[in-house]
């Protein structure tokens, strides 16, 4: 490679705007579990990630759009939806023997009450330890649905999925 180059080609996952590579080194040097956490405009997924050499391995996966085995019909990318997707990924973690984890928000701008951290309270009523501030965490009228349209019983559901 040339001495003294102009410019240097960044990687092509930073250049895509997907990988904050110094965040990730952050969560990658702390050697525990993270808590990947996507909230989309019509899903929500959550992962629990293991760096490995080779390549992250995913130790458990959860999405929104199997919410409808617990009979949720409403929307799949709102706080009721991420919350009841968190609870998902909890008690899944709980199944495989995993207690601790690190959030992962990728490039989310953290804001106050935001799906992402609708999706973390889930994960945390499950039983998963993940450090967190409780001032972010969405409100109970939000993870219960009083500002949709579709009023579903968020409390009857959560019972389904914690009794997995």
């Amino acid at each position: 490679m040339a001495d003294n180059v102009r410019y240097k080609t960044s990687f092509r996952r930073r250049r895509e705007g997907k990988t904050n590579y110094h965040k990730r080194l952050g969560l990658l040097k702390s050697g525990e579990v993270r808590l990947v956490a996507r909230v989309m405009g019509n899903s929500a997924v959550a992962q629990l990630v293991q760096y490995k050499e080779t390549g992250d391995a995913v130790l458990a996966n959860a999405t929104s759009k199997e919410l409808k085995k617990y009979e949720y019909n409403g929307h799949k990318g709102n706080t009721s939806a991420a919350y009841l997707t968190g609870l998902l990924i909890g008690t899944k973690a709980k199944q495989k023997g995993i207690k601790k984890a690190n959030l992962d928000i990728g490039l989310v701008t953290p804001t106050k009450g935001a799906n992402v951290y609708g999706l973390l309270k889930g994960a945390l009523d499950a039983g998963l330890e993940v450090p967190h501030n409780a001032g972010v965490l969405p409100s109970e009228d939000r993870i219960n649905g009083a500002h949709t349209k579709t009023k579903q019983d968020i409390e009857k559901i959560k019972q389904a999925i914690l009794k997995q």
